[in-house]
């Protein structure tokens, strides 16, 4: 069973910058695409990004374009979501995703994913 864990959330000002980190365990970290999503209070789960097995290609939803980046340490096992110019609107809690193994392509669909983690809480105020 593949275990994710992200880590990096907290208060941060409308403009200012965070990293979430998720760490992978129990599984070939490499083998996997990954993603990013967030859930805000009453709102549905939304994808933010994914990421290749390789690193190679990113995706993106449209509101975090050019302000967020997301990047993968295979050697490390984890991947990151660099958050620059943050907005109120961003403020959710923040979820990593594993595909199934060999499974390298990116996608905004949360249903591709086998492996979540908890969840890092975000809140960027004004």
């Amino acid at each position: 069973q593949v275990h994710l864990v992200e880590s990096g959330g907290g208060l941060v000002q409308a403009g200012g910058s965070l990293r979430l980190s998720c760490s992978a365990s129990g599984g070939t970290f490499s083998n996997s695409a990954m993603g990013w999503f967030r859930q805000a209070p009453g709102m549905e789960r939304e994808f933010v990004a994914s990421i290749t097995r390789s690193g190679g290609w990113t995706t993106y939803t449209d509101s975090v374009k050019g302000r967020f980046t997301t990047s993968r340490d295979n050697a490390k096992n984890a991947v990151y979501l660099q958050m620059n110019n943050v907005k109120p609107e961003d403020t959710a809690v923040y979820y990593c995703a594993a595909r199934p193994p060999y499974f390298g392509s990116t996608s905004h669909r949360g249903d591709d994913y086998d492996y979540w983690g908890q969840g890092t809480q975000v809140t960027v105020s004004s």
